[in-house]
This record gives structure tokens, sequence and C-alpha cells, in this order.
């Protein structure tokens, strides 16, 4: 629901029938403060009090759910606050402007023509990388609507479960090899991979191609094997674009913690744990023998859909640098002008990051933030890989921690980002001392550069797959 548009129809609506706002108060039971919130997009209304106000202004309800704005001044002040809501505008520190009876027509024309002459700029500034950022900000944009819950892909993975007569616990090497068979591939593990893929299939001959990965790399093997046979269960085809590409890998990688992590067991063991407010991700990697990363990923897809539980995720290098993120809990994170959150430096004050500063990274490690958004609760694990240290974060608002082991930290923190003045510009004591005498060489990935790669599946080299299949054929070995 846009509350913007929504405060905008009822405003006008009201405005029609020459109430004032105490005059609506008395039809419908509610304070008028509460219906000013409501009027200028600030509150979502239930669905009742809907009824009410559309009774009392004797419309359809269907009338104020409209799409369009009633008026072209009524669109252009809707326009205005999501420009003003947005994470650029917000990063430039300036006030926000209220778009109101007063504010003249003509200043409201040219604070919407800067904005979308800003909004076109930026655009065009990241418009090399820009269809995979605004494939995977769209993608983003699903999972939190649907709370990061794929009832399609928890079905599927239960009937493959039940195929091969999984009925508890966690999911065995020889569970998996049951699966391979059931769905009709055999499974080889080879030392000579391709180094841009994790894996390759031969639909020939219905083989499955995975690295033989020596222990202690700090990511389960088991979870390469699901994903790929991920992709054949949930009926993938080619990509046909960025935004397919990606669906497909969400959709793999889920299905593989769907079957690491069952979803009954899971949930049960989840609600015992919150039954004694000791919910931790650490135990639910523990009671399934996975990594880190896919404990709380499997913990986003449940928490909210089962118990109700908002929450946030992130994967931040050391340097700063968001690589994953998902929320569903209102938490803002830093995004460029296409709504892409990796990538972009994660305000110096979050778990995420401070983690790294604390005197043992690598033990439980929990914080309350208080953020512009109100304060959040964070539980955060440290995992060293060849590209430096990552932390890997969960977090929910500050009402929900008392479910968590942890909840009770007294560590805490406040950020105002994106005001750059929280943590983006030096403080001025370094300013003032180094302004004008530093001249750093900045390290360009080539990467960043770069458009779409060609082929099917980006990134991949068609001729080094081609050419591995050629050698690892059995047609070829006689």
């Amino acid at each position: 629901m846009d509350l913007a548009l929504l405060g905008q129809r009822l405003r006008h609506q009201r405005r029609a029938k020459g109430m004032t706002l105490d005059d609506l108060s008395a039809l419908v039971g509610r304070a008028p403060s509460q219906l000013s919130l409501i009027e200028n997009g600030k509150r979502e209304p239930k669905l009742s009090l809907l009824q009410s106000m559309a009774t009392a202004l004797e419309v359809p309800l269907q009338d104020l759910l409209r799409a369009e704005a009633p008026t072209r001044r009524a669109a252009l002040e809707i326009e205005l606050a999501h420009f003003q809501e947005s994470s650029v505008y917000g990063a430039l520190g300036l006030p926000t402007v209220r778009a109101g009876r007063r504010l003249p027509a003509d200043a409201l024309e040219s604070l919407i023509g800067l904005h979308r002459e800003l909004s076109r700029v930026l655009t065009e500034q990241s418009a090399t990388p820009e269809v995979a950022r605004r494939a995977n900000a769209s993608l983003r944009t699903e999972m939190r609507s649907r709370d990061n819950y794929f009832a399609s892909v928890e079905k599927a993975a239960f009937d493959v479960l039940q195929s091969v007569r999984h009925s508890t616990g966690p999911l065995s090497q020889r569970g998996i090899l049951d699966i391979a068979g059931q769905i009709g591939f055999t499974l080889h593990w080879v030392s000579d991979l391709p180094n841009s893929t994790r894996s390759v299939t031969d639909l020939r001959n219905r083989r499955i191609y995975l690295p033989q990965v020596a222990s202690g790399k700090g990511h389960d093997p088991r979870a390469v094997v699901l994903q790929t046979l991920g992709h054949f269960v949930l009926g993938h085809n080619d990509p046909v674009d960025w935004g397919d590409f990606l669906r497909q890998r969400v959709e793999a990688n889920y299905f593989a913690a769907a079957l690491l992590m069952p979803e009954k067991f899971a949930v049960e063991f989840l609600r015992e744990a919150k039954a004694d407010r000791a919910l931790a991700i650490d135990d639910f990697r523990d009671a399934f023998g996975v990594s880190y990363e896919t404990a709380a990923h499997r913990f986003t897809n449940l928490a909210t859909h089962h118990f109700g539980i908002p929450v946030h995720f992130t994967r931040v290098h050391e340097s700063g640098i968001v690589y994953k993120a998902y929320e569903n809990d209102n938490v803002r994170f830093p995004a460029d002008v296409t709504g892409a959150i990796e990538g972009q430096p994660i305000c110096r004050r979050w778990a995420s990051r401070t983690v790294f500063q604390s005197e043992d990274p690598y033990s439980s490690f929990y914080q309350f933030t208080d953020t512009t958004a109100g304060t959040y609760w964070c539980t955060v694990h440290v995992e060293s890989t060849r590209s430096g240290e990552f932390s890997v974060t969960v977090g929910t608002p500050y009402e929900h921690a008392r479910w968590f082991r942890g909840g009770d930290t007294t560590r805490r923190t406040v950020s105002r980002c994106p005001d750059p003045a929280c943590c983006r510009r030096p403080p001025s004591s370094l300013v003032d001392t180094w302004e004008g005498h530093a001249w750093p060489s900045a390290r360009v990935h080539s990467h960043l550069l770069a458009a779409l790669p060609p082929g099917t599946f980006p990134g991949v080299d068609a001729q080094d797959v081609y050419e591995f299949l050629q050698r690892r054929s059995p047609s070829s070995a006689s």
C-alpha cells in the first residue's frame, strides 16, 4: 500500500465533503491526530478503520484504494514525498520540505524537476552494472513481500525428502546420494573443475561434477550438490536475463537449505528455543551440522512466517562493504540510486562493523543499535575466508530481542546514518591535520567496470566448461 497516495485520496474526499479532521474523527471514533498521521502518509490504517472512513465519507472503499492520485497537485506532492524518502536524498543531509497548501505550485514543480534530474544523472553514472543491480533490488523487494518464505520451494524440498524416506533430523551424505539417484543423476568429485563454476552438469550423461573440497574451507560442500540438484527439481531453464539468473540462484540456495534443515524439524527446534527465550543462530547451526551463514539464512526463511519475528541479515566484509543483505524489519540499509545494497559501505556504528573492533571478535557478539528507523538488536558471527574476514549478522527490532540469547546485552551504539556526520565524514581533527596532504592510490577492481559477461550464465567461460565436459565424457574415455 502506497501510504502517501492513500493519504492524499483520504484528504481529497474529506475536503470534497466539506469535513474537518474533527468532523471525521467524531464519525469514526479516532483522534484527529491519528487521522492526520494517516492523511500525511505516516501511518498505515487497519482495513476496519479504512472501511469506517469510507462509510463516513460516503464513498466506496475501492475509491480510497485506487492507484491514481485524485489531482495533479496531489500526484506531485506524492512524488516529492517518495523522492525525499530515498536513501540518496537522506545522504545529502538536507531538510524535508512539506508539500502542504502553503507551498506554491511553481516551487513544487521546481523541486520535482530538480529531483527528477538528480535521479537521471545518478542513474546514468551507474549505467554499467545497472541492469544486474536493478534486478537484484527487485528480487529483494519480492523476498521482503513474502517474508523470505517460499512455500513452493518448501513443498518441493518436502516431496524430495519423502521420496527418499527421510523422516527425521539433518540430511546425511547417504541421503544426498539417494536424492541424486532419485532425480536421475550420478555425482562425481573432480580436481579440474573450471575456476568460474561451482559445479558443472553433463545433461547428456546425467552426471554432476563437483569440486574436491578439502576440510576446513569454511563452507559446506553438501550445499553445492543440493543447489545444483535444486535447479532440476524446480524446473529451471536457461536464464533469459539477470533477473531470471538471480531468481534461480536464490531458489536453488533456498532449496538446499530446506533439505539440510527440513522445515518441520527446524521449526520444532526454533519453537522450543523461543519458549525458553534462547533463540541462537549458533545452536541452530550446531543442531543441523551446517555453516553459520546457512543457519542464518534459514532462520530468516522461518522466523517471520512461523513466529512473527521480523529480521534483517547482512554479510559484511571487514572493510565495511556489504556483500549480501535482506530485511523485512524496516532497518535502513545504505543503497544507491537503483536501490542496490551490495557494494555499499555500512555504518561504522552497526554491529556488523563494531564486531571487528571487539577484544574477541570470534566469540558471541551482541549489540543494540539506536538508528533513525528505531532500535535494533543484533547477533554477529565472524568467519575467515580467502578473501578476508566477514561478519554475518542477524538482527531484529528491540521488542523481539527478548526471545534471543544475548537479548540482555548492555552493549549499545547510536547510528545517525544516512546523516554524513555520523561516520562518513572524518573527525574534524583529522580533516584539519590531513586535508590537502594525502593522496591515496585506490585499488580498482576490473569487474566493477565490466559490462554483462557474455554467455547464458553470467561470468562463466563457456569454452572452459565445454572442454572440461569433453575431457570427462564417458564417450571420450572409450
